[in-house]
């Protein structure tokens, strides 16, 4: 019988820390680090103080991941409800190849900026483990939360209230 405990204890364990069941344990705030990367449309730098009073969602993604596309078509729901509100999603990518990325923004019909992942990024957003992992950040440019793997629709809808309102 301790035997499945402890497998159970592991399983549960690891399926708060990847968010199987919804948003993972609240972050602790911090400012949202400052970064300048490359938009993978126009390939120009998009510095993240072109975001300053904007909520945002930042995301971290990859193209070859399933529950990172799964989420795209609430992304983009997300964005179109809320973007009159001050809020943007901003997906960045860690993928390799930026034209495979580019892709899958055409293809998904994606409307909101996407960026290429650099490794100073991930590192100074608190160390980016696993994807998605996605960053809400309120309108001050403090992020509130912290998600790891696939997270719901309506925890998102919830949470984003929570802050623009």
């Amino acid at each position: 019988m301790r035997k499945h405990s402890y497998f159970f204890a592991l399983f549960l364990s690891a399926c708060l820390l990847t968010g199987m069941f919804g948003a993972a344990p609240a972050w602790s705030a911090q400012k949202m680090p400052s970064f300048s990367l490359e938009d993978v449309l126009t390939g120009k730098q998009v510095a993240s103080k072109s975001f300053a009073d904007k909520s945002l969602l930042v995301i971290f993604f990859a193209t070859w991941c399933p529950p990172c596309v799964q989420e795209i078509p609430n992304l983009i729901e997300l964005q179109e409800e809320y973007e009159k509100q001050g809020f943007s999603v901003i997906g960045i990518s860690v993928d390799q190849d930026k034209d495979v990325v580019r892709s899958l923004i055409e293809k998904k019909g994606i409307n909101y900026p996407v960026m290429m992942a650099d490794e100073s990024v991930t590192k100074d957003f608190g160390g980016v483990y696993g994807i998605p992992t996605s960053f809400l950040v309120n309108s001050s440019g403090t992020v509130v939360k912290k998600y790891t793997g696939y997270v719901a629709h309506s925890v998102l809808v919830r949470d984003i209230k929570q802050i623009i309102e």
